[in-house]
């Protein structure tokens, strides 16, 4: 059983699928980018996305060039397909949905500790929520890769930062790996996620659900 969100000192989200609506977005960048290197490679490029939710770009290209189309010279195409992938996926990320209710519930949590903890690009990160107007809200600050989300919490809360009691808002298995690992409490947002094997991951593990942020605050608001 959660807490009271009031309860929380810190909330860490996730950005794509939680705050954003881009997983689509991402998927789609991830698709394109690979597709030059054919068909097959390109499925199953996305296949390995979605089924690793949250871990950074850095990782995934270099898994695609290593694993799956197996480059002999993959430290020479990285940075062409990460600026390919970053060029393709901006747009995407000033235009999608914002959560429904995120600005209800700042209002609702003045007192809380806010912060990003994502596995996308750190610099991206903070250019498309200052553009968004979505930088304010988080006051703890905003953060993704290169470094992995479990080394950002783990610095985070080694510097008092992230302070518990804590929450990780996420839609992944790593997401929850993450959270689990920093004995943080853990909310797995359904509605965006890409996260197909939730359900049997799931299934044993007694996790919070819910659609989105705005079925968790009107849950709370209503204890």
């Amino acid at each position: 059983m959660l807490r009271r969100l009031a309860d929380y000192r810190c909330l860490a989200f996730d950005c794509d699928g939680v705050v954003l609506d881009s997983n689509a977005v991402k998927t789609e960048a991830f698709r394109h980018v690979a597709l030059p290197f054919g068909e097959v490679a390109a499925q199953a490029f996305v296949d390995y996305h979605q089924a690793n939710g949250g871990i950074s770009r850095y990782r995934k290209f270099e898994y695609f060039l290593q694993q799956i189309v197996k480059a002999n010279d993959a430290q020479e195409h990285l940075p062409v397909l990460l600026a390919q992938y970053a060029s393709a996926v901006r747009q995407g990320l000033l235009e999608c949905a914002v959560a429904p209710s995120l600005q209800e519930l700042r209002e609702y949590l003045p007192q809380t500790r806010w912060m990003i903890v994502s596995g996308g690009d750190e610099a991206e990160l903070r250019d498309v929520f200052a553009a968004r107007g979505l930088d304010v809200l988080f006051d703890g600050g905003i953060f993704g890769s290169p470094t992995a989300k479990d080394s950002i919490l783990a610095r985070e809360q080694a510097c008092g930062n992230l302070a518990g009691p804590a929450l990780f808002l996420g839609d992944s298995r790593f997401d929850h790996q993450c959270a689990a690992a920093a004995g943080l409490d853990f909310v797995f947002l359904q509605g965006w996620s890409e996260f197909h094997d939730a359900p049997s991951y799931f299934s044993d593990r007694p996790v919070t659900q819910y659609h989105d942020i705005q079925a968790l605050f009107e849950a709370d608001r209503a204890r």
